[in-house]
């Protein structure tokens, strides 16, 4: 037994980095007050090495403390999009107005950053229901409290508790929904699910469909579908630009992950036979394209009459969350290496995004979209940055978010699910629009009041950067990504 734990636990590196660092953060803040750049330098260097660990880790496929974490293809590449948001978003807190505002809480900032990620990582890797619900509570704890985190702000305390509400309320409807699955299988695992689903120990269908229906509300929570969404543009709002982004991709990310891993090991049925298939034949087809829908169509309707950029913003990521269910409709290798391509993309074009809106933000002290106009003038370099990153989220050539959409959209009508490819095109030519009020008001519009100009460090450009250039790189040179993403998949058994 002990021989076996010392042998997960050598599988179990990026996770151990995290969960040390977290201890020594804590350690450090007690010991040494007031020091937030070495908070951040610990934060920062127990990310990377997790990242490091997570990369040494490609090729590896084992089960892990009896079946409760696996280490995969499919669990690596989530690792590292979560392991890379991470990294992000401690480089911009290092910008961020609103976190060095506190230079007296940095302390819990950073340790708290580090548990959510260690979270994100756990969701992953997750094969067991158990570990499953508290990866996912360790991740909710943790960005709960980040939520509000700026008390300073009218705003940051409404969000936060708002979002225990929500998060309290979906995590008791999935724990109900667990509890009935566990009753009808007896078990907890994953494949021993998928077994004892294939035995007829799930035969009661009505049940079965009750208990996979809450545990979408846990899901669908996670990743901000709808009719699950209503924390999400409070919570952006309210929460620091940092907090906001790494909710936005990160989570989003971990939550997919989540999902995908758990409809997929129950299953029995292959990749490609339909998810309708799945589960003792309730017809799920219905249900995800039914969430696919609502969560791109309201997501961005409503994104079209906000003002403030943080939550048009987070209406956006709603409607994200709905192409990348698209993915999870077709339930193919195809399908769920579109979704794997597509965070990759997101990952960058939406931070990017978040940062461009936090520098404006730190100069003018505002998000709303008024105080955009005669922007090209005072900051142009930020402003065709942020121009370029708006393109990427409407999925325009020749950026990237063109290729992530481009492979959702041709999984999809390869399934032969054109009406949904239709909805799905029809919905970016929606979000064109209010992102195009964005265009019109930095180079369109001037300001009538006398404005200075915004300046931003080189080390601020140089950060920003690094969002726009992959986004544009990946726009026209991709296949790295599309390769490493059907060898993630790869794991899933096929026809």
């Amino acid at each position: 037994m002990i021989e076996q734990t010392l042998q997960s636990l050598s599988h179990f590196l990026p996770e151990t980095v995290l969960a040390c660092f977290f201890c020594v953060i804590i350690a450090q803040d007690l010991m040494v007050r007031n020091r937030p750049a070495l908070s951040a330098i610990i934060a920062l260097l127990g990310v990377l090495l997790a990242v490091w660990f997570s990369f040494r880790q490609i090729g590896v496929q084992e089960s892990l403390f009896s079946g409760m974490v696996v280490v995969d293809a499919f669990a690596v590449y989530f690792k590292l999009v979560v392991g890379c948001t991470a990294f992000f978003i401690l480089l911009m807190s290092a910008h961020s107005a609103e976190v060095q505002s506190t230079p007296k809480r940095a302390g819990e900032y950073y340790a708290l950053l580090l548990a959510m990620t260690l979270g994100m990582y756990l969701m992953a890797s997750a094969a067991n229901l158990l570990m499953m619900v508290l990866a996912m509570e360790l991740t909710s704890l943790s960005s709960y409290i980040l939520a509000g985190y700026t008390k300073e702000a009218p705003d940051s305390s409404e969000a936060s508790l708002k979002y225990v509400l929500y998060g309290a309320v979906s995590s008791g409807l999935m724990l109900y929904g667990i509890s009935i699955l566990y009753g009808l299988t007896g078990a907890t695992d994953f494949q021993a699910i998928k077994v004892a689903l294939a035995a007829g120990h799930g035969s009661n269908g009505a049940t079965l469909a009750i208990a996979i229906i809450l545990m979408l509300v846990g899901f669908g929570y996670k990743i901000s579908a709808v009719p699950f969404h209503f924390w999400t543009p409070d919570v952006y709002e309210g929460a620091p630009i940092t907090i906001t982004a790494f909710l936005s991709v990160a989570s989003k990310a971990a939550g997919f992950a989540m999902m995908l891993r758990f409809f997929v090991s129950t299953s029995a049925e292959h990749l490609g036979s339909g998810l309708g298939a799945t589960l003792a034949g309730f017809d799920w087809t219905k249900v995800v394209v039914i969430l696919s829908v609502l969560t791109m169509t309201l997501g961005n309707l409503v994104a079209l009459w906000q003002d403030n950029l943080k939550r048009m913003l987070a209406y956006s990521s709603i409607a994200h969350a709905g192409y990348m269910l698209m993915g999870v409709v077709v339930f193919s290798r195809d399908g769920i290496a579109s979704v794997l391509i597509y965070f990759v993309v997101y990952l960058f074009m939406n931070l990017g995004a978040f940062y461009a809106v936090m520098l404006i933000a730190n100069k003018t002290g505002s998000e709303h979209v008024d105080d955009y106009k005669g922007l090209g003038g005072r900051a142009p370099l930020l402003s065709v940055a942020l121009v370029i990153l708006l393109i990427s989220l409407t999925g325009l050539p020749p950026t990237a978010g063109f290729i992530g959409k481009l492979y959702l959209f041709i999984a999809v009508l390869q399934a032969k699910w054109v009406w949904l490819a239709v909805v799905g095109a029809l919905n970016s030519v929606v979000s064109l629009y209010y992102y195009v009020r964005v265009f019109r008001n930095i180079f369109l519009r001037d300001s009538k009041e006398a404005v200075d100009p915004i300046e931003i460090t080189p080390v601020q450009l140089l950060l920003l950067m690094l969002f726009v250039v992959p986004t544009l790189i990946l726009g026209v040179y991709f296949a790295p990504v599309v390769d490493f993403a059907n060898i993630s998949v790869s794991m899933f058994s096929t026809p």
